[in-house]
């Protein structure tokens, strides 16, 4: 009996929970680590000796005098920099804007496809792989006013040559349709993931219930997709804000500083003489700023309505 019950009380025991050795669980943290020290010594140390700089003042990089908050007093006073600022905004906005227009339509027609949609989803993502600079030379060849592919083929219909790149309003046009261009397929493809881990079965049971196609739409397709629309909105700011490569070789902030953006403001502080590192510096960390609080103001506020 005592056998028995000594036996009955061990194997009604809860097995003790084995303790994870140090070393596996130190493994994770070491595959971490080359990463980590890379994007340290490439990213955050750059950018708090950004931060540093931005209290200095120097001609050429070698000797540096220190100003406190002059350059960003500079900046701030400056009128080329609020237009520069007023420019960038306007680019920003309207890049943002009709990125995720179209994206969502681009991905709700591939999404619809029955046939060819590894093509077309293929299609309008080789744009994202092309360089930028090589976008910028390119489009800076297809908007000539005289000779471009764009007005000839605009002239083979009877209309006039625009100015594409010579008048400020239609440069501006010009580098925002080229900017969406470039970034439409990476942001369809986020929109298309979000389109395609929603449940079939909901849009079965608004058909069985009587609802048009744009009653699906505005009522399951659109509330559904806000998540992946709230990351295209994010990625879609800060690129929006980090506008430069294309910009700079198809119109080099032309015409008389018509699309000369806050990026390019920056490069030609920092390397165009006369060299100002210090003015070019808090330059940078007031665009950080701007990006960081635009996009933690774009992240509340989503999240708020979604609770």
């Amino acid at each position: 009996m005592v056998t028995v019950a000594t036996a009955t009380r061990a194997g009604s025991e809860t097995p003790r929970r084995r303790r994870t050795p140090w070393g596996l669980r130190l493994a994770p943290y070491l595959f971490l680590l080359p990463n980590m020290v890379i994007f340290g010594v490439f990213t955050i140390y750059p950018a708090f000796s950004g931060v540093n700089i931005s209290l200095y003042e120097s001609p050429n990089g070698r000797v540096f005098r220190w100003v406190g908050l002059g350059n960003y007093e500079r900046i701030l006073t400056s009128d080329e920099f609020w237009r520069v600022a007023r420019q960038t905004i306007t680019y920003a906005f309207a890049y943002v804007a009709l990125s995720l227009v179209l994206a969502t339509i681009a991905a709700v027609l591939v999404n619809q496809q029955r046939r060819g949609k590894a093509f077309f989803r293929a299609s309008l993502f080789v744009p994202v792989l092309v360089s930028p600079v090589v976008v910028g030379l390119v489009f800076g060849w297809i908007l000539e006013r005289q000779g471009g592919l764009l007005n000839n083929m605009l002239g083979a219909i009877g209309i006039d040559p625009i100015p594409w790149l010579v008048d400020g309003t239609w440069a501006m046009i010009s580098i925002i349709g080229v900017g969406v261009w470039t970034q439409l397929g990476f942001y369809m493809l986020i929109l298309l993931a979000g389109l395609q881990a929603i449940d079939p079965s909901l849009y079965e049971a608004a058909r069985m219930d009587g609802a048009s196609g744009w009653q699906q739409f505005w009522g399951i397709t659109l509330p559904l997709l806000k998540p992946s629309a709230l990351v295209v909105l994010i990625l879609g700011t800060i690129h929006g804000f980090q506008a430069f490569d294309f910009i700079w070789t198809l119109t080099g902030g032309g015409p008389v500083g018509a699309t000369t953006l806050i990026v390019q403001y920056i490069y030609e502080n920092g390397f165009i003489s006369p060299i100002r590192y210090g003015t070019a510096a808090a330059g940078g960390v007031i665009l950080f700023l701007a990006v960081f609080t635009l996009t933690l103001v774009n992240w509340f506020l989503s999240r708020g309505k979604e609770d």
